[in-house]
């Protein structure tokens, strides 16, 4: 049988079979369609502006390697006018994190990218080696996440960069949303799927050093974890591929392998389930704020981790399920009045029985039948985003949740002895 031609070029040998859509393409041809789909991602969502400084989160792993190759090619070729460094966080983990960051530190001189480096340690004042020894390895990716955040943020403004791009892939994605589909946790799917993530600096804090206000997003949303892997194979790339040693209790390895058997049956249910994440994300009522004017809305009420923007129809969608909802409610009460008409019964003495008025006891709710009951009524709980109280960080909380985490730290902490105590 002879061998299969390039779907695109039909004249070289295809090598590669997409796990995308299964599409058979050569070397050359799957590295053009690969970064052409992620140059098409950064213009459709207009995520460069000219001029800006942006800093890539860098750990050394083939995700922030695959970017920092692709962001480099793209700029030279599109001429984006961007000025790309490599931002790289060291949680402090022994056997792991200080192998990777050499690895960066290859790539900062492959790339000919400026370095920086900010450790948990000089930050927090602890490491993660300490947090695990402290709390055990079970919810220790809880403080890394929360820390790993705050420490991007920090290190960005400590550089006077605005702009941070990370490596979160469609699986990344994929396994977000089922995660908090699990957890039942839909409102913060708005957040999860938008492929930027922002707060403007005028509702929050008008410093330009100010850590709250880095804008984040992530060019590699819609691109394969396989076709990551398989770019950086085919284009050499020096990058780390050892898992972290704390993450195989993370709940987030529940989802992922529930994922991979997804797409074991179908390529596309990856996609299928980001598009599905972004689409149930903009009909969560008050999504249309979480965006924080991204979208073109006025609002000034904001969302922690503020994000959402979605497509342009993001905010009527959302719109459109609260009048829902608000509908919903109004068929109820008029369905409820239908039936109350139906089951109304006459009392042997008009209007009496046994000294009540049956006609009142069937039109009061079943929660308010005693006279003296108050009236309860719901509102729903909107986030209103601030700063920390403590560190300054953005937060809906009058303390931050990096700073709470840090709390529980210190105070079980074990006393350091001093000579003559």
């Amino acid at each position: 049988m002879p061998p299969a031609p390039c779907a695109i070029c039909e004249t070289n040998r295809a090598l590669i079979l997409r796990p995308k859509n299964h599409q058979k393409l050569c070397k050359t041809c799957f590295i053009n369609v690969f970064e052409t789909e992620i140059h098409n991602t950064i213009i459709s969502n207009k995520l460069f502006s000219r001029g800006e400084k942006v800093a890539i989160g860098a750990s050394g792993g083939k995700d922030s390697t695959v970017l920092a190759s692709v962001l480099k090619t793209l700029n030279e070729r599109y001429d984006y006018g961007v000025k790309l460094m490599l931002l790289s966080i060291d949680e402090g983990i022994k056997g792991y994190r200080d192998d990777s960051l050499e690895t960066v530190k290859r790539n900062a001189q492959q790339y000919d990218m400026p370095l920086t480096i900010v450790g948990y340690d000089e930050l927090y004042g602890w490491t993660m080696d300490q947090v695990v020894e402290q709390v055990g390895k079970k919810g220790n990716c809880t403080y890394c996440g929360v820390f790993r955040r705050q420490a991007l943020d920090r290190g960005a403004a400590t550089l006077g960069v605005r702009h941070v791009v990370t490596g979160h892939n469609a699986d990344d994605i994929a396994e977000t949303v089922l995660m908090n589909l699990l957890r039942g946790d839909l409102p913060r799917l708005s957040r999860t799927t938008s492929i930027i993530t922002s707060t403007p600096s005028a509702s929050v804090s008008d410093d330009p050093n100010s850590h709250t206000n880095i804008k984040r997003s992530k060019p590699l949303k819609y691109a394969y974890e396989k076709e990551i892997v398989l770019y950086a194979h085919h284009k050499s790339l020096d990058y780390f591929s050892t898992e972290c040693i704390y993450s195989p209790e993370a709940f987030r390895g529940s989802a992922r392998a529930l994922i991979k058997n997804l797409e074991r049956v179908r390529p596309s249910a990856i996609l299928d389930v980001v598009r599905s994440g972004e689409d149930m994300g903009k009909l969560v009522p008050g999504a249309s704020n979480s965006c924080a004017g991204e979208c073109g809305g006025k609002s000034q009420v904001l969302e922690e981790e503020v994000g959402g923007c979605g497509s342009s129809n993001s905010s009527a969608l959302g719109g459109e399920m609260a009048a829902l909802d608000k509908q919903f409610g109004h068929n109820e009460a008029a369905e409820m009045d239908v039936l109350e008409t139906e089951i109304r019964l006459k009392p042997k003495s008009p209007g009496q029985e046994n000294g009540r008025d049956i006609s009142k006891e069937l039109r009061r709710p079943k929660n308010s039948r005693s006279k003296n009951a108050p009236t309860i009524e719901k509102k729903s709980i909107r986030q209103v985003m601030g700063q920390c109280s403590r560190c300054g960080y953005l937060s809906s909380q009058a303390i931050c949740k990096a700073c709470m985490l840090l709390e529980g730290l210190n105070k079980n902490r074990p006393r350091t002895m001093v000579v003559g105590e």
